[in-house]
């Protein structure tokens, strides 16, 4: 016992030191013996002791933690009676021991919501035993104000928690309790919690009294979060807003069709402390975003107009909207008015025309106080756009005003970005300038666009007065000899913020609702941002402004949007302005001003990041459109680009100015461009292709030379490969027309393909060398447009699949020896090239450029290489890292799908323990919420199944000819492991739902039921038996209808008419279950 009361002091200490210690060594050293303890077997006794002794705070937080632990491990779960003990002591503990430090009251009702979740579906005796949360927490409700915390805290983590997916256990698991606990507790609870609500503001609260600010805020937090929840599984992601529509269920309709709720809150937000505000209007954000279809027409405007009552009373009473919080939370609920509800329904509103004169006063003066709460604008603004977009639409008789307040709006935005900028030059504490952030200022701009096209004449008409006062002072200051360098930055700034806000309204323009008006309107403004652009660009040898030039890429972008291009009407009023102002005649002329600016910036901005990228990306755009890169081609500035393409004349290109290597990105897209541009008029001609690579055959033969010798600089020659490979696959990726790739084949093989190869050898742990290298192999090994098409007496096919095999296998076997790398490296040191590989090896093999049979006909190991390699490199990634990485899964995935469509006979011939790893990470794509791996997934499983159920059926015919080696192997290891097979059923019936899943689904799945019969006619029985009695005998039938006129074979035909009962099935199943609140839910029924 003494021993045992020591171990519990000693582990006292270690929670002290942890959690007190500034000495860092102690506390690791406590950290790393307290892990070993939570792993003891021991630990579930001594948390119990712990909590007894609860002589400290921090080891009863411990307790809490491990327990929490305990309970949500997968394997080796604690029994259901050790859990329903668990809870107990929980609930009693809390009731009984009222002064707990907040922390460890916190972690006691994190582990109680995390029993409950994970016990859902327990049963004991017939009796769900975790369900009765409502119960448990009653009798803390009638007890002292600190006990109704306690209470109301359980309820709110308890919803928290069944909403939130974990990693560790199945989505489809999640998504089961979430909506049997919707259904069956989540309305009391929400009902419980808003008569909570009208009791406390009925007593008038005390406000001096902290327990009750406690209690009100743990209320508020709890209806919050009854109103956050994923009512139907479709917000996988917290963080966004744009799920504007709360998907209440229709068993809630009284609750909202009573006016009572809504002015509930109203009320209570014009009673309580402005900190408490935020939380009640972050609850009416949720209730005015309640789906549309919850109501009929009457009782929507009826909603609505309540709604718009109380916003107008919070518009009225502006006082707690001075606190940042509260203000964000009602430009949240300002937007909410227009994207849940028609602008044709909101004229109709009794007070409307008060109602948009207040809003419209409230964003003119939040946007003259630009720097109070610069990330609540966006709100303001989005019910701008979606008020001035519905402008065209709107049926109603009523007037909207809209033409009215909505150029004030447009004026404010205009003038106050005007007006920060001197503020901002002259402020001494470093004030955010908000065109530091391009990001915001482009969604800004996004949502000006179409609110500054309302009464276009007034946007232009202020835009052309604002332009020209600043243009000239701007002129002005820079002839004198005595302006101050303050006074020219105001005016660039002036000029930079006009040229954005120019740009953004000519990318509002939509063809089909302007006039010929509003064209020679943008002729106007263009006119003049091309004025501007040539004074800037004549003085760019002395000095330049780089936000005023990103302000004119972002200009250029959206004029050549609107009117460059296949689709524009040439005929347009803009032309003719610009002609008459600068003498630009046609499109061809404006495409020489685009060129002239783009070498321009490139010549003197090349060592400018942000302008040389979006530079180039103007250009690659341009090289894209049929007619106007016809039209560039003639221009003698991009034959000057053509025929000039080195460092001397674009900075860019050289290798010694760059800080690091992934700034050489930029140089893909300029060579995608020069290469869409060179092969206008390229044709057969050899010579020409010649003299346009003689740069890059210059830079190969560098490498080359290098690499001969024995010592040479390292980090010249990286920079010249890295800044060759970029160039070259950007070549590559344009070249998609089979004569020009293959004088570039030609080119580069077999001459330079060595150098590759050794780059990888030398270089294979530095990613910022071979990631390049790898994607240009990518590119091109892959037939794009059919353009590897060689000549049936070319063996070149052949030869290009030895280099990939070659380049997979060294890449490969040399990762692999890198060893242990952090978690946080280990795709960018790792997976990133091996998800290359991937997509290398599976463009290859899919590429119809290669009959993969003559290598095992002639003993070539080529292909053999390759698909070792994947092995060893798939198994030395764990299953987790292939879902957890985007781009790895994709590459993964559909290198799998080429492999079971065509070499099957390769993945049968593989040890049990890999086909299992394989099968297994099928089985989990499954179950992904990226639609193509799931698809993928479904096309991996329906080619296994198929050649399974192939090699079954041969096997059974009295045939002369036996199985080969390989097929008898793979069904002697399926026959071993049924329960791999099972395991795979099981989770493509648990695939999401939507109608494409359905139809892939299909596919294997009947292979899967005619494979596996017995364990077919189980899982039907037992998901019958779990249906009330009452529904049985039609679940049954839907079983009896999803198999009816199905053959026992794989063809097409019979495949086809699976599909059609499995549709139906789906229907019936959820039509039959609609009403059914018992056990599994209609929809996770079928998802």
């Amino acid at each position: 016992l003494d021993d045992l009361f020591q171990s519990l002091a000693q582990l006292e200490n270690l929670c002290k030191q942890l959690y007190e210690t500034t000495d860092t060594t102690t506390r690791l050293q406590a950290e790393k013996a307290l892990v070993e303890f939570t792993n003891s077997p021991d630990c579930l006794s001594k948390c119990q002791l712990l909590l007894e002794r609860g002589s400290s705070s921090y080891s009863q937080l411990l307790a809490a933690t491990c327990l929490t632990k305990l309970v949500s491990r997968t394997n080796n779960p604690l029994p259901l009676e050790q859990r329903i003990d668990i809870r107990n002591y929980v609930l009693n503990y809390l009731a009984t021991r009222p002064k707990l430090a907040t922390f460890v009251t916190q972690a006691l009702i994190q582990l109680y919501a995390r029993i409950t979740k994970l016990g859902w579906f327990d049963c004991q005796k017939d009796d769900y035993v975790f369900r009765n949360a409502i119960t448990d927490v009653t009798r803390f409700l009638q007890d002292s104000v600190e006990y109704c915390i306690i209470g109301v805290t359980i309820l709110s983590q308890l919803t928290n928690e069944i909403n939130q997916a974990d990693t560790t256990h199945p989505l489809t698991k999640h998504r089961k309790i979430a909506s049997s606990f919707r259904d069956s507790s989540l309305f009391d609870i929400f009902t419980l919690s808003c008569n909570l609500l009208k009791q406390a503001s009925g007593k008038n609260l005390n406000l001096n009294d902290e327990s009750q600010h406690g209690l009100l805020m743990q209320l508020l937090k709890l209806t919050h979060n009854c109103l956050n929840f994923d009512f139907i599984g479709t917000s996988t992601d917290e963080s966004s807003d744009d799920l504007c529509t709360v998907q209440i269920p229709t068993s809630w309709r009284s609750a909202f069709l009573d006016s009572s709720t809504l002015q509930l809150f109203f009320d209570l937000y014009h009673s309580i402390p402005p900190t408490f505000s935020p939380l009640v209007l972050s609850c009416l954000v949720q209730i005015a975003s309640v789906r549309r279809s919850l109501f009929n027409n009457a009782e929507r405007a009826k909603f609505l107009s309540h709604l718009v009552d109380g916003v107008k009373r919070i518009l009225e009473n502006p006082q707690s909207l001075s606190d940042p919080n509260n203000y964000h939370e009602f430009c949240r609920l300002l937007a909410r008015l227009k994207s849940n509800y028609q602008l044709g329904e909101l004229v109709k509103v009794e007070n409307y025309p008060e109602v948009i004169r207040l809003i419209a006063n409230f964003t003119v003066t939040s946007l003259q106080h630009w720097e109070f709460a610069p990330n609540s604008v966006h709100y303001l603004l989005s019910l701008w756009q979606r008020l001035a977009a519905s402008v065209p639409y709107v049926k109603a008789t009523e007037p909207h005003m809209l033409e009215t307040y909505t150029p004030e709006v447009t004026k404010a935005y205009i003038t106050s970005r005007l007006e920060s900028v001197h503020i901002i030059l002259r402020s001494r504490d470093g004030m955010e300038d908000p065109l530091e952030d391009t990001g915001l200022v482009q969604q800004q701009l996004d949502q000006l666009s179409t609110i500054g096209r309302c009464e276009y004449e007034k946007t232009c008409a202020l835009l052309v007065q604002l332009f020209d006062q600043s243009a000239q002072s701007y002129q002005e200051l820079l002839q004198s000899a005595s302006a101050s360098p303050m006074d020219i930055a105001v005016q660039e700034g002036r000029l930079t913020w006009l040229v954005y806000i120019i740009g953004a309204v000519i990318g509002g323009r939509v063809s089909f609702a302007s006039t010929d008006e509003q064209d020679a309107m943008d002729g106007e403004l263009v006119c003049r941002v091309l004025q501007l652009m040539n004074l800037t660009d004549s003085r760019l040898a002395q000095a330049g402004n780089e936000k005023l030039e990103l302000a004119m890429l972002s200009f250029f972008e959206q004029f050549r949007k609107i009117y460059i291009g296949d689709q524009v009407q040439k005929s347009s009023k803009l032309y003719r302005r610009l002609s008459e102002v600068l003498g630009l005649n046609d499109e061809t002329m404006v495409l020489s001003v685009f060129i002239g600016k783009i070498i321009t910036n490139l010549k003197y901005w090349g060592r400018c990041e942000p302008i040389t990228s979006k530079t180039l990306q103007l250009l690659n755009d341009l090289s894209i459109g049929y007619s106007s890169v016809r039209k560039l081609v003639k221009l003698s500035a991009v034959q000057f680009m053509l025929n000039n393409h080195t460092s001397e004349h674009f900075s860019f290109l050289g290798i010694n100015n760059q800080s690091n290597l992934t700034d050489m990105r930029c140089r893909t897209t300029f060579y995608t461009a020069l290469g869409r541009l060179l092969m206008v008029d390229l044709g057969e001609d050899e010579d020409q292709y010649e003299q346009f690579m003689l740069p890059l055959t210059a830079a190969f033969e560098a490498v080359a030379q290098m690499f001969s010798t024995n010592s040479f600089n390292e980090q010249e020659a990286k920079r010249t490969l890295v800044g060759l490979v970029r160039d070259l696959r950007g070549i590559a990726f344009a070249f998609n027309a089979k004569t020009s790739f293959m004088m570039l084949f030609e080119w580069i093989y077999p001459s330079y393909m060595p150098i590759l190869q050794r780059a990888i050898e030398l270089w294979y742990h530095d990613p910022a060398c071979t990631t390049p290298v790898l994607k240009l192999m990518a590119e091109l090994v892959h037939n794009r447009s059919q353009r590897l098409q060689f000549d049936v007496s070319s063996p070149n096919g052949i030869l290009l699949f030895r280099e990939t095999s070659k380049m997979i296998t060294m890449y490969g076997n040399r990762i692999l020896t890198l060893g242990e790398v952090p978690k946080d490296q280990v795709y960018a040191l790792k997976l990133k090239g091996i998800s290359i590989c991937f997509s290398m090896l599976k463009a290859a093999l899919s590429g119809s450029y290669v009959n993969f049979g003559v290598f095992r006909l002639y003993g070539d190991d080529a292909l053999d290489n390759a698909l070792q390699t994947f092995i060893k490199l798939l198994l030395s990634i764990p299953h987790s890292d292939l879902l957890d990485y985007p781009k790895l899964s994709q590459s993964y995935y559909s290198l799998l799908e080429v492999l079971t469509q065509d070499h099957m006979n390769f993945i049968a011939s593989l040890e049990p323990h890999v086909i299992m790893y394989i099968l297994s990470s099928i089985s989990e794509g499954l179950t992904a919420l990226d639609t193509m791996v799931c698809t993928g997934c479904c096309s991996c499983l329906d080619h296994i199944v198929t050649y399974l159920f192939k090699q079954l059926s041969r096997s059974t015919k009295k045939r002369t000819a036996p199985l080969n080696q390989e097929s008898d192997r793979f069904l002697h290891i399926m026959q071993q492991h049924p329960e791999m097979i099972q395991q795979t059923e099981k989770a493509s019936t648990l695939i999401n739902s939507s109608v494409w899943n359905l139809i892939s689904l299909s596919r294997p799945l009947l292979g899967l039921i005619l494979l596996n019969e017995k364990y077919f006619s189980d899982l039907r029985s037992s998901i019958v038996n779990s249906q009330p009695p009452e529904k049985q005998q039609a679940m049954h039938l839907c079983f009896e209808n999803l198999m009816e006129g199905i053959e026992r074979n794989l063809l097409t035909k019979n495949r086809d008419r699976f599909t059609q009962n499995l549709s139906a099935f789906r229907r019936e199943v959820n039509d039959s279950m609609k009403n059914s609140t018992y056990g599994v839910n209609s929809n996770d029924m079928m998802s």
